[in-house]
């Protein structure tokens, strides 16, 4: 018999995006993608799981907002750093030389305060830019200096010990990701330090996408450009040009890669051409949770996006990975409508809600 390979079509994948979400719930009022879609259709709200809480603060100090929130969940996180041997802080170094692009000092100065009298040994505080050493970040965004007060060592991803996970390609084809095993771990407590930020491919990007593009590694010697050294497994997870398979792989990896505890400081976003050329808002919140779903779907109402087109965290929601319905999440300290704004998305906005048709 002559068996020919499957091949990973855009339906196919999509399919099987739905088949993960489903969990065999009825559905009405999807996207185009889902009704033509050859399986049953998934639930059109997010899948029914515990409740979660999530910490809101608001405040002219950054420091003083991300600690206040971290306080408000302290049960929640002694619960969810029980049997952890070790505490990993990752900030976002997307841009190392673009300091509104890049978690703030004071932010991880905050988490370290709070996080070091319950931690025995030494917090790991590590990245993989997507450009440039984590090494040269940790001085130009002056990070070194919290070593002087706080327990730390400083790890740059590309220099670590990493297992091989599977992402799709622009093709629709799975390749190799080398992910720093560090996060793989699940001796590991993984704390998301993000900013809310618009993003050039996937909407937003906020706790999650923190943890899983980062955790994917380059060479040491890779270089963008023409004369580009060297590869970057970063690309991958992108998925494309067309952004074919971003939201599928960041879904598809937040099973094996994501945050113990999510923190967003927003006291300084970016809207526009995110997620490096940006411009400012002057959002001044703070959020915090143990369910990195419930911290990113607050993230998103405080941005004024629409949860239902920021594909990863809507295939999330109705695969249950977190709790993504507003009616099942506890909100703490502020309202939530006292601090929505309006951000302004990326110029190819879009483009970037091409997921949702069939045609894309």
């Amino acid at each position: 018999m002559n068996i020919q390979p499957l091949r990973l079509t855009r339906r196919l994948l999509l399919a099987r995006a739905a088949r993960h979400a489903a969990a065999g719930a009825a559905a009405a009022g999807l996207p185009r993608w889902l009704q033509a879609a050859e399986v049953p259709p998934p639930a059109s709200r997010p899948a029914t799981g515990p409740p979660a809480r999530v910490a809101l603060t608001a405040g002219e100090h950054r420091g003083d907002a991300v600690l206040a929130a971290l306080r408000m969940i302290e049960d929640d996180i002694r619960r969810a750093m029980r049997n952890k041997r070790r505490v990993l802080l990752k900030p976002n170094m997307v841009c190392i030389h673009t300091p509104l692009a890049c978690s703030h000092a004071e932010c991880l100065e905050a988490v370290l305060d709070f996080l070091s009298p319950m931690v025995k040994e030494d917090i790991i505080l590590g990245d993989s830019p997507a450009g440039g050493r984590a090494t040269e970040g940790f001085e130009t965004l002056d990070y070194r200096r919290l070593a002087r007060t706080y327990r730390l060592r400083f790890a740059d991803f590309d220099d670590e010990p990493t297992d091989v996970l599977y992402a799709c390609d622009h093709r629709l084809q799975p390749v190799p990701v080398r992910v720093v095993r560090l996060l793989l771990d699940p001796e590991t407590f993984v704390v998301s330090a993000a900013i809310p930020k618009t993003h050039d491919r996937a909407v937003v990007t906020l706790s999650l996408k923190n943890v899983v593009v980062g955790s994917a590694i380059k060479d040491p010697g890779f270089t963008w450009g023409a004369d580009s050294r060297g590869h970057n497994d970063k690309i991958f997870i992108h998925g494309g040009p067309r952004n074919q398979a971003i939201h599928y792989n960041l879904f598809s990896l937040a099973r094996l890669i994501r945050p113990d505890l999510s923190i967003l400081d927003g006291h300084a976003g970016m809207e526009g051409n995110g997620p490096c050329s940006g411009t400012a808002v002057d959002h001044r919140v703070a959020v915090a949770s143990t369910d990195w779903l419930a911290a990113d779907r607050v993230a998103v109402e405080l941005m004024g996006f629409d949860f239902r087109k920021v594909g990863y965290l809507w295939f999330a929601a109705r695969a249950g990975l977190g709790q993504g319905d507003l009616d099942r999440i506890e909100l703490l300290g502020e309202p939530l409508e006292r601090h929505m704004r309006q951000y302004r998305p990326h110029d190819s906005i879009e483009e970037q809600y091409q997921w949702m048709t069939r045609e894309a």
